[in-house]
């Protein structure tokens, strides 16, 4: 083969690249998933609290667990993303808009929403762990997450707590597995709508000074 023919058969292969054409496989898009919720439990009243405005800041969290990928601990010491799946946003929004929706229902407080909104209380948080592991067979998910109550006076910490839950799938099968992220979801914000009532009298010194 001489250097003409050569030449010809690398412009040809450049510009079936460059005009969109491939030979390799497309991926397929990956599969959206919002994150299942069941309702929550209507709060006994609790006065100092029925006139309190609750903002919720979007929880902090790592590199992973900050974007919409669903993390997965496959084996021990072994961290990884299911390949064909996302949520339908990052995760630390996802996780705020149900907290946010929970402790609506709730109806502990006068209002609940963003912390870009107006609120007398502030709720920063962290979230540690928002992934299904392989400990069980099929997975169990597990959610983590420490929070911060804040008043806005003067930007105090009034209280804070760590909250767990978990839940086992029903099977290996990602939406069954996408459920379970629900239930334990679900569980960790009735935790916190608990824990919250019982901040009252905390709440209510700290707007006495």
């Amino acid at each position: 083969m001489n250097y003409r023919h050569t030449a010809c058969i690398l412009v040809g292969t450049a510009l079936l690249f460059t005009s969109g054409c491939s030979i390799l496989p497309e991926s397929e898009p990956a599969m959206l998933y919002r994150l299942p919720a069941a309702p929550i439990a209507v709060a006994a009243s609790h006065a100092p609290l029925a006139n309190q405005r609750l903002g919720i800041a979007a929880p902090e969290a790592g590199y992973l667990l900050s974007s919409n990928r669903i993390v997965v601990y496959p084996e021990r010491a072994i961290v990884n993303v299911y390949e064909d799946a996302r949520w339908h946003e990052d995760t630390p929004e996802l996780l705020q808009a149900r907290l946010i929706d929970g402790l609506q229902q709730s109806q502990l407080f006068a209002g609940v929403g963003s912390d870009r909104l107006p609120h007398d209380l502030r709720l920063l948080s962290e979230l540690r762990h928002f992934q299904s592991d392989y400990v069980t067979q099929p997975p169990t998910v597990k959610v983590q997450l420490d929070v911060q109550l804040l008043g806005t006076q003067n930007r105090t910490p009034l209280a804070a707590m760590d909250f767990s839950a978990s839940a086992q799938a029903t099977s290996v099968d990602i939406t069954d597995v996408v459920d379970a992220f629900g239930l334990a979801s679900d569980e960790l914000t009735e935790q916190l709508a608990a824990w919250l009532a019982q901040q009252s009298d905390v709440i209510a010194n700290a707007h006495s000074h």
